[in-house]
Formats: C-alpha cells, structure tokens, sequence
C-alpha cells in the first residue's frame, strides 16, 4: 500500500506495506541484548494468592508482569531528561513521528585504548546533507548485536567534535546501534549527551537520542522516511520502535 507523505512542504512516495524494523524487542531471558551492569529483563506470570496468570496453569488469561530498564534491554528514545535534576519525559517532547533520515554506515577509528566515530567520518558520510533524523550503522554489523552484553566492554562513541558537528547541520534525532553516544566509563561527563541537547545553551528539547538499534545489512546507506513511535512511558526514555521506508518518488 503506498502512500504520499508531505513533509516541509516535500512529497515523498514510500510503500507502507514494506517497513523496515530497525528496533530490538525485548525478550525475558539470558539472551536478551544488556548493558550498564543489571541483569536480564524478566516477563513472568502474574502471581496473586491462588492466581497464577498463565493459561496453561488454569487462568483464562495469560497476565504478564514485566520488568525492564529502557536504558539497558532494549532499542529506546531517550529526551534531554535523561541527564537533567529537572523531570523531562520522551512522551510530552516527542510530537512528530515522521522525519526524513539518512542512513550512514561507520566503521570506528581507533583512539587510544577507545573506538570512536569522528567528526570527519560524519561529515563524509553526511556529504553535505543535513536530514533530521541520522540513523548511524557501524562496522562490524552482525546479528550478534541484538544479543550482545555489553557492560565493561568499552563499545565504540561519538567523539565530542562529532557530536557537536551533528547539531550544527541540524540534526535532531540520532540513531545508532551502540548502547550510548558516550564512552561506557568517562566519570559522569556524558559529553555527547550533553552537547547534542546543548545543556550549556539553549536546550533542545525537541531533540531525541535513540540507542540500541539494529539496521541490517540489506538496508542500504541513504534517504529513507523515518516513523518513529515511541510507548506512552511518562520517563526520560521509553522503549521505541524506529521504522524506516524507502522513498520510492
């Protein structure tokens, strides 16, 4: 089923009957994709008393309890309320759901002891376009990401220049397949975090970070129509599910 979507005054045609799913799910179990030091997300019967809610122990419905941490389990949009003494929720500063994006696949540089994006790697990649949404793929790209464990595995970021390259051309939502934009232990300072709101300044609240990503290898890098849907979580970050179309016109 195709559909025309207007955007800043742009038509672009795209088929919504072939979404491409660059999110996560979170699943109840060891292998469920982890970070920051907590253990896997659990999804189990309710229990109450007598009551156990699971079809085959008797009830008449299955009635789950869910526990997770959107920062830690799964593909989840985060707001500048993440790093800020002030509540901000994803769900009050997240008000438009489509935007154009550009895929761009990076392979990290070395830096020391670290792997890092760079500022030149972006700016390459990016060739001079300034989409609103950059859904960030980096190399090696295999399943293994959806499963991975992460903590003390100092994994690839964004190097401050990078990040702060990425709010001058504009960008307001960032995507990538790493478990943050920032260096896993750097004290607290959340460089990138807080040069992309730009809490020293203006801050952008209507900008987003989203994190835990999954962009496959037959996507290929360019312009695509971002749909990005976020659960009604009043938090600094809820679980997401980014979908990408193609823009076929």
């Amino acid at each position: 089923m195709k559909s025309i979507i207007t955007h800043k005054k742009e038509n672009y045609t795209i088929n919504l009957s072939k979404p491409l799913d660059i999110s996560i799910p979170i699943k109840g179990n060891t292998s469920n994709v982890n970070a920051w030091y907590i253990s896997e997300p659990k999804i189990t019967p309710h229990i109450q008393g007598d009551f156990v809610g699971k079809v085959t122990e008797g009830a008449s419905t299955n009635f789950n309890d869910i526990w997770f941490n959107p920062h830690a389990h799964g593909t989840h949009t985060e707001c500048v309320g993440h790093i800020t003494k002030d509540f901000n929720s994803i769900n009050q500063n997240l008000k438009q759901f489509f935007f154009l994006a550009k895929v761009i696949t990076v392979a990290p540089e070395k830096l020391n002891d670290d792997f890092v994006i760079s500022k030149e790697q972006l700016a390459y990649a990016l060739n001079n376009e300034s989409p609103e949404a950059l859904v960030i793929r980096t190399l090696p790209n295999t399943k293994s990401k959806v499963s991975r464990q992460y903590s003390n595995t100092n994994p690839p970021y964004l190097v401050e220049k990078a990040t702060r390259f990425l709010v001058t051309k504009g960008i307001k939502h960032l995507l990538i397949d790493l478990p943050s934009v920032d260096k896993e232990k750097d004290g607290g300072a959340l460089v990138s975090h807080n040069t992309f709101w730009n809490t020293k300044g203006k801050v952008r609240m209507d900008a987003t970070i989203t994190e835990f990503i999954f962009v496959k290898n037959t996507i290929k890098d360019g312009n695509y129509i971002l749909n990005m849907q976020v659960a009604p979580f009043e938090n600094d970050a809820s679980p997401s599910r980014p979908v990408l179309y193609k823009i076929e016109a």
